[in-house]
Order: C-alpha cells, then structure tokens, then sequence
C-alpha cells in the first residue's frame, strides 16, 4: 500500500474511532455509566440471550475480574440481572433488562439515520466492498488487537 493511502486510512480510522468513542461517552453519561459500562451492555443485548461474564469478558478484552465489576454496575444501574442457568445451576448467566434503554432510543436514532444518509450515496456494489471491508476490519481488529 503506498504511503500517502496508508496515512489517509489511519486519518480516517483514527477520527471515525475518536467520534464513536465520545458518541458513547455522551450516551453512557446520560446512562449515568461510563464509556466501558454501555459498551459491555451493548455487548450483551446484541448476544443471543443471556449470558455469562467470561463471554463478556471474551468480547470485551477486559479480565474477568473487570467485567464482574461491569456486571455490578450495570446490575445496580438496573440494566442487567443476575440469573441461574436454566441447565447448569452453579452457572450465573447475565440477562438484560428492558428497564429505562427505551429511553436512549431516539439518541440511537440519530446515529441510525446519520448512516444511512450516508449508506445512500453508494450503489449495490460499492455496498458490498465497505460491507466486506468492515467485516474483515472487525474480524482483523478482534484476532490481533482484542483477543490477544
């Protein structure tokens, strides 16, 4: 990859992180969360069902120890509960709770139409390559940066 391309991605790259990171902030707080808490929520609502905290851990990056703190803040905040493996009954599961997220959904909206705004100046297969793109980016990023 030539130079110049390379540093106009990472520019990208770097601003697009940045903006998403303080998007979150704002929602946490608002949330009354921080940044780290709503990202772990977000990670267990888009989990097919409850789940445990070494999962959240596994998604996360974080130590088991630190979701478990996660875990008791939200628990507290009223986003999650702690319930018993309906098959294995030494497990604890965490399961979200409906609760006040309703609430935050016009916030989310905001981002929903801010992308498909954008999604709408490109045709079918343009879709396709950013579509590949951010799957083989999420994929990459988690193998070599999360999960190590």
């Amino acid at each position: 990859m030539e130079p110049d391309a390379l540093e106009r991605f990472t520019w990208y790259m770097r601003e697009q992180s940045a903006l998403t990171v303080m998007f979150h902030a704002r929602v946490a707080a608002q949330m009354g969360l921080s940044a780290t808490d709503e990202k772990c929520l977000d990670l267990a609502m888009r989990a097919d069902g409850p789940v445990t905290a070494g999962r959240i851990a596994e998604l996360s990056g974080l130590s088991t120890g630190a979701v478990t703190g996660v875990i008791d803040r939200l628990e507290r905040a009223g986003y999650v509960r702690r319930v018993r493996d309906p098959h294995d009954r030494r497990k604890v599961l965490v399961e979200v709770t409906v609760g006040d997220l309703e609430k935050f959904g016009a916030t989310f909206e905001v981002a929903r139409q801010s992308m498909i705004e954008v999604l709408d100046q490109f045709d079918e297969a343009e879709l396709g390559v950013i579509e590949r793109y951010l799957r083989l980016q999420t994929e990459t990023f988690r193998k070599r940066v999360i999960d190590t």
